[in-house]
């Protein structure tokens, strides 16, 4: 009996199908665990209103709960990035939620300002030890769709950042600290799906890094370290703006326009949601127009906006606000897409490079912007900040991250 290529195309394309449809699952597992985690994480700089009035908080003293989260879990991404580049460590995923879980535990019972500094440092290092090898998760299920999948990855994340203001504003501002407790349940399903996540990518990891590494042409070294260079103070200039916002914008609206401490939760929530989608969007952008174009068009595009915000009214505000977190949010996906073509075969070490120095930079932002508060105005501020997108125009001096051979 003779044997037919089409005998083996049923059963290989179904296997393929199967394969696919399998990283995908993983794809929306590693995503979902990622909005669980930023929306526990989301909920200290939601809570900042009650603890400013409860512990008498200046501005400076709420930044500095931004900046001790933020270089807790900053300073440990690139390290844990890079030894797991050399070293397959998925079981850091369950680990990371963990840490997660015992820092909301303590910001449930934080009664001192002390207490609450060493509360969200611990979620700060939960964060660390998550993000990297989440990121290589989404790129290893990507099917060659880098920037979609980061863009999956990463809109979890803002779509878990932007609820844990609506949550605060409905269940924690109503019924007090405590009530933090709560939302440990989400911990619980985060590592159920995470040991899943990680026995898959356990089997799935493949020595393909050094093959990558020696057929990809290479840019000089030189190039290598301007081009990162200019790619963090890129990145310096949109997530010091976003700070801003995430960490003072419902201040600024008390203030300015003497809304109710619910409702400017609310509106921050809005503003989170619109940063998810322009996340979710950048990154088919990229895949489509590449990671170059969209870094440009997304951090110089926002400056009409941005200019334009300390001087509206409330509606005003609130849709300049929206149309800024649509289209400033789509440029990080492209940033980490972009540094990562740029280095192949350093997946994790340019995740938490670019992650971690989101965390790490936006907190020293914050913690600086509220020491400029209490000595101006939180108008003034966004006056100042305005400007910081006009920084992009460099990417227009980016080269080809995937250099032809000659």
């Amino acid at each position: 009996m003779t044997t037919t290529t089409q005998d083996y195309a049923g059963p290989a394309a179904a296997e393929r199908k199967a394969a696919q449809s399998a990283a995908f699952g993983v794809l929306l597992a590693v995503s979902a665990s990622h909005m669980l985690n930023d929306t526990m994480q989301s909920l200290a700089p939601a809570l900042y209103p009650v603890f400013r009035e409860q512990m008498a908080l200046s501005f400076f003293q709420t930044g500095i709960i931004t900046l001790v989260f933020q270089v807790s879990a900053s300073l440990l991404q690139p390290l844990i990035g890079l030894a797991a580049d050399r070293r397959p460590m998925p079981f850091l995923l369950p680990i990371g939620m963990a840490f997660t879980l015992a820092g909301l535990v303590g910001l449930a019972f934080a009664g001192t300002y002390p207490l609450l500094l060493m509360s969200v440092a611990v979620i700060g290092v939960g964060s660390a030890v998550f993000h990297p090898e989440a990121s290589r998760v989404a790129r290893a299920a990507s099917g060659g769709r880098h920037g979609f999948a980061q863009s999956v990855f990463q809109v979890g994340g803002n779509f878990g950042q932007s609820t844990g203001p609506l949550l605060a504003a409905f269940i924690v501002v109503p019924f007090g600290q405590h009530s933090v407790l709560a939302f440990t349940a989400l911990a619980g399903i985060a590592v159920v799906l995470l040991i899943r996540v990680s026995r898959w990518h356990k089997h799935q990891r493949l020595a393909k890094k050094q093959a990558a590494a020696a057929v990809a042409p290479k840019h000089p070294p030189g190039t290598v370290f301007w081009t990162i260079t200019a790619l963090i103070v890129l990145l310096f200039s949109k997530v010091l703006y976003t700070s801003s916002l995430s960490s003072y914008y419902t201040f600024y609206l008390i203030q300015e326009f003497g809304v109710s401490v619910q409702t400017s939760q609310i509106l921050l929530f809005v503003f989170l949601a619109a940063v998810a989608v322009g996340t979710f969007f950048g990154g088919s952008l990229t895949d489509r127009f590449g990671a170059k174009a969209v870094i440009w068009g997304s951090i110089v595009g926002v400056l009409p906006f941005t200019l334009l915000l300390p001087h509206l009214g409330l509606v005003g505000t609130v849709v300049t606000s929206i149309a800024i977190g649509l289209v400033l949010s789509s440029a990080f996906s492209a940033i980490v897409v972009y540094a990562q073509e740029l280095t192949p075969g350093n997946v994790g070490a340019v995740a938490g490079l670019f992650f971690g120095l989101s965390f790490g930079l936006g907190g020293i932002g914050a913690a600086f912007l509220g020491m400029v508060a209490d000595h101006t105005s939180l108008r003034f501020v966004y006056q100042i900040c305005a400007f910081l997108p006009a920084i992009g125009f460099i990417a227009a001096f980016l080269p080809n991250p995937r250099p032809k051979e000659a």
